[in-house]
């Protein structure tokens, strides 16, 4: 008799809480400033409900679909991410909010191709690894494909611009490439190659500039680009060991920017506390560890790269976000997994995470 298939139930556990949390966090977070601006304080939160259920449905697609037939899927979702990418760039198609052309709209619907971006190309990677496997330790046929591709993406994105989610689609791809077997030494090589065109694109940006100095001694400036950070210490300060209570932010009063988005870890620490706040980190930590046992676990090639690729995706954007809320890192504008407001990457996780599960059911045992 067959095996009967079940998904990792730690892995699924987490996601359901994590997605129930940050439904409630958006809603504590973005109420007074949606009264203020749409005379409706449910006005984020019927939205963040609505992208939880359709992520939920692409959780479930994922679930339901072997994660082998992803393959066929690889030219063409990578096709449509590349022409998404350059789209976007171009108006009117791409809508401008503070001098950026992130995201593309139809009516009141707004998608983020960098999203799609990430899971196209950490299937490209995994897809090309499996099929390549002989040649990731040669240079030209191992490791400069899946460069070129990364690169490509990681440029148009930088366009936009958005430095974080291209570091992202960089980190991806060296990340995997090391995974896959791709010699140290060669990986090290482009990485440092790479960095004079960081150190460009940061130069060259006045504002990227600003946030680095920001960075270094936020209180230099302290109404200016020191503002954001200095209110993210102010409220992670005030929660103290269990927190002003849900709901009871005073930082969310308009003094911390964008609350209930890049920003939203600081309100749970200032109302649930350190200890909510680590509970949270708690759970990340969860579904990083399953993730990572489900991809040394996994049953061929394909699914251990899957796995590997979207935790890796995962762990990142959670970790550069928790960084900069905790003036670790510079100021980025990547979201909170699961937590933050959002349709894109919602969506994106989402369905990564119902890849995940998919391949847990397939997981060898002992």
């Amino acid at each position: 008799m067959p095996r009967k298939l079940r998904p990792d139930p730690w892995l699924f556990g987490a996601v359901v809480v994590l997605v129930s949390v940050g439904v409630v966090m958006v809603y504590s977070t973005s109420a007074i400033v949606a009264a203020e601006r749409f005379q409706d304080p449910y006005f984020f939160l019927k939205k963040q409900l609505f992208w939880a259920v359709l992520g939920f449905g692409c959780l479930w697609a994922a679930l339901a679909v072997d994660y082998h037939r992803l393959e066929r899927l690889v030219v063409p979702l990578l096709a449509l991410s590349l022409a998404l990418l350059v789209l976007v760039l171009i108006p009117p198609f791409g809508q401008e909010i503070n001098g950026t052309r992130r995201w593309l709209r139809w009516g009141s619907v707004s998608f983020q191709p960098a999203e799609l971006a990430k899971f196209s190309l950490v299937l490209y990677l995994a897809s090309f690894f499996c099929r390549r496997q002989d040649a990731i330790e040669r240079f030209w046929t191992g490791l400069v494909p899946p460069l070129l591709v990364a690169g490509t993406m990681a440029g148009l994105v930088l366009l936009q611009p958005d430095l974080g989610s291209s570091l992202t689609l960089v980190a991806l791809v060296f990340g995997l490439l090391f995974l896959a077997g791709a010699r140290a030494k060669q990986i090290a090589l482009v990485a440092v190659s790479a960095l004079p065109l960081v150190a460009l694109a940061i130069a060259t940006a006045p504002y990227r500039w600003k946030r680095i100095v920001a960075f270094l001694d936020p209180w230099a400036d302290p109404r200016g680009s020191g503002f954001q950070i200095i209110q993210s210490y102010l409220a992670l300060g005030s929660g103290g060991w269990l927190g002003r209570g849900l709901g009871e932010s005073r930082q969310k009063l308009f003094y911390l920017p964008e609350p209930h988005t890049d920003f939203i870890f600081a309100v749970i620490g200032e109302e649930l506390g350190l200890a909510g706040a680590l509970a949270l980190v708690g759970l990340f930590a969860v579904v990083i560890w399953r993730g990572i046992r489900v991809g040394l676990s996994a049953p061929d090639p394909l699914g251990a790269y899957l796995a590997l690729g979207l935790t890796l995706l995962l762990a990142a954007q959670t970790l550069v976000n928790l960084g900069v809320v905790t003036g670790l890192l510079p100021t980025k504008g990547l979201p909170l997994p699961f937590i933050s407001f959002g349709g894109s990457a919602t969506l994106t996780i989402m369905a990564a995470m119902g890849v995940l599960l998919n391949i847990s059911q397939h997981a060898r045992t002992g």
